[in-house]
């Protein structure tokens, strides 16, 4: 069967009451007070709040925070995301050293930079994430650096300018499987967000590359497998897979919730592929744990290279 004959799955999920594993506490805590703030003094933006995140009561009580620069309003409009759409914000030139004195202020010893997309812009906004790296290496020299950027369509040079930035991890999301591209990323391209990770990765082989999916969107296990094999064809090191949550009534409707067995499954027969790091379980997001995640993925790539299998393979 071809994926123009798959027949496509009826939404059933959206009227029942989430899973119990899929629960989270609303947040309270004083840490994820402070680190509101820290936030609002500094005036950053984050994936955190603006995406709906549910793990944000649990990572923020930790002082950990995945910041988003180029503003708040996103030039497209995927059927997953809660990010706004409109006419961007302009650019805030003091935003790197913001970014700086807050990972100063947190303490943090990895921290993870997205973006919204700005399609408006004629670097798509790389040059800021550039700015932002080499500000934290004059000012954090041992903060790893993980970004998420998005995939720069038509941007001569983006790519290129962030991974010569040197990032330590350098993440971009595929999300969803090719056949449902057009509902779900309808302005994005499968085989060029793949061809991006392939370029970083060929541009700079010591820099960990990651992508992320999400499940329960309508997709079928075998095309998630293909998903693996494809990251696998551009040597992504990470991988991470998680439940999509349906943020709004607007949004792309819940196909299924995918069950904690199954993100077991894909969790083992992802490392069976050769990835270096892979989480995956119904909270699981891209930035989830990230600073955890690298150091594993690190020693994975040093247990590689003498010939031990990684952890968790």
């Amino acid at each position: 069967m071809t994926d123009s004959q798959v027949t496509p799955l009826k939404p059933r999920t959206d009227r029942q009451p989430k899973p119990g594993w899929l629960r989270v506490k609303a947040p309270t805590s004083p840490a994820y007070n402070a680190t509101r703030r820290l936030m609002r003094t500094h005036r950053l933006n984050t994936v955190c709040e603006e995406a709906a995140c549910p793990n944000i009561g649990e990572c923020w009580a930790k002082g950990h925070a995945t910041v988003m620069i180029l503003g708040s309003v996103c030039t497209r409009a995927c059927a997953f995301c809660n990010v706004k759409t409109g006419r961007p914000d302009q650019l805030d030139p003091h935003e790197p050293d913001e970014l700086a004195e807050a990972v100063s202020a947190l303490g943090l010893d990895h921290v993870v930079i997205t973006s919204v997309d700005r399609d408006d812009l004629d670097d798509g906004g790389a040059f800021q994430f550039v700015r932002c790296i080499e500000r934290l290496r004059e000012t954090a020299p041992e903060t790893t650096i993980e970004v998420l950027t998005p995939d720069f369509r038509n941007k001569a040079g983006a790519i290129e300018a962030v991974a010569d930035a040197k990032p330590d991890v350098y993440n971009h999301n595929l999300e969803t499987v090719p056949r449902l591209y057009t509902e779900v990323r309808p302005g994005a391209r499968y085989y060029h967000s793949l061809r991006l990770l392939d370029q970083v990765k060929r541009r700079d082989p010591s820099i960990f590359t990651k992508s992320g999916v999400m499940v329960g969107l309508g997709e079928e296990r075998r095309e998630i497998l293909q998903v693996m094999d494809d990251l696998r064809s551009a040597d992504v090191d990470f991988l991470t897979i998680g439940q999509y949550l349906r943020p709004t009534e607007r949004h792309h409707e819940v196909m299924r919730y995918v069950t904690p067995d199954e993100f077991a499954e894909y969790e083992k027969l992802a490392y069976a592929k050769g990835f270096l790091m892979v989480s995956s379980s119904p909270l699981t997001r891209s930035s989830y744990h990230a600073g955890d995640d690298f150091r594993t993925l690190r020693a994975n790539r040093e247990a590689r290279l003498a010939g031990a299998a990684p952890a968790g393979a």
